[in-house]
């Protein structure tokens, strides 16, 4: 079981990781082994299902309070991983399988055990950020890409594998989707740009002076894992206000959309996004007045008790029109 735990503090999203697994106990060592991989990386929360644990759930909640000291509230299964390339360390390598879970949580007020740390998720994804322009990183990887694409062995396979980039990484003009996190990765992975990929043994058609510098890996498949989950959140927020698990009690409308930009990757509208936060009925005013705001003072909200109960309730029904400075 791996979790991705994740929060949204000062404008930026965050993902709980597990640094060489910390100060845990040899114990806990020996028994997320198979999951981890490698102890050198950053790694997700992770442990195998033991008879303790009545369900697949309270096993992971069980482990990601061992590892970090902290206790989820929220938390979703995400999907099961289990590529061929997936096998645990030391003698006698078996397959692993793994289930993927998202959780999100509040880093404000948390005190996490062991090495336990929150780090930026654009920390590894570098190119998901587009809150101040396209990022560079792009630059470096299209040519590779181009390259990729054109090698085919048939007209068929370079076709596809052109719309294949073009999709993904928004080349040509087309619209770039903040959802296509996993694509993207899957993608890099397959032409051998990410360190994954070399430390795997898988060469792909990428030349080695084309590997990304950009982009911390992390152990095991833990960056596709959170990838996936980067993906299902960016999807989700769209149509269910899971971004109020990620809010304090009481927030300005300005940091609500702080926390929906960060996690989209995007910069928004701001009179689009209020109005549509307006309209749905999401929010209500408390009555109170935020002056630390580093701006002018703001008027609190919070989620209505309406939608905090009903998480079938509209989201804020992204995209938004980006804004246009």
């Amino acid at each position: 079981m791996t979790a991705v735990v994740v929060a949204v503090t000062q404008d930026q999203p965050r993902v709980l990781v597990t640094p060489g697994q910390g100060r845990a106990s040899a114990a806990d060592r020996r028994m997320a082994r198979a999951e981890l991989g490698s102890a050198a990386l950053d790694a997700l929360p992770s442990g195998p299902l033991e008879h303790r644990h009545r369900t697949l759930e309270a096993g992971l909640r069980a482990w990601v309070e061992a590892q970090t000291g902290t206790r989820l509230d929220y938390v979703e299964q995400l999907y099961t991983f289990g590529d061929r390339d997936r096998m645990s360390s030391g003698p006698g390598r078996s397959r692993v399988l793994s289930i993927g879970y998202l959780a999100l949580a509040q880093e404000a007020g948390s005190a996490l055990a062991g090495d336990a740390l929150w780090h930026d998720w654009y920390r590894y994804f570098p190119w998901e950020d587009w809150r101040r322009g396209r990022p560079a990183v792009l630059d470096r990887v299209e040519k590779p890409l181009r390259r990729w694409a054109g090698a085919g062995d048939t007209r068929a396979e370079r076709t596809a594998r052109k719309e294949r980039a073009i999709v993904a990484f928004g080349l040509d003009g087309t619209a770039w989707s903040d959802e296509r996190v996993l694509e993207r990765y899957e993608l890099l992975y397959e032409i051998g740009l990410v360190a994954e990929a070399r430390r795997d043994g898988l060469a792909g058609e990428g030349r080695a002076v084309d590997a990304l510098q950009e982009g911390q890996p992390m152990a095991a498949d833990h960056r596709r894992i959170l990838a996936t989950a980067i993906a299902r959140l960016r999807g989700k927020i769209k149509y269910r206000p899971v971004v109020f698990e990620l809010m304090p009690a009481g927030f300005t409308l300005l940091q609500l959309q702080r926390a929906v930009e960060a996690l989209a990757g995007v910069r928004l509208h701001k009179q689009n996004f209020r109005r549509l936060v307006e309209q749905q009925g999401l929010v209500e005013e408390t009555g109170h007045i935020i002056t630390a705001t580093g701006g002018r003072p703001a008027r609190e909200v919070r989620f209505r008790e309406e939608v905090v109960l009903e998480r079938l309730a509209p989201g804020l029904r992204l995209p938004i029109a980006r804004a246009s400075e």
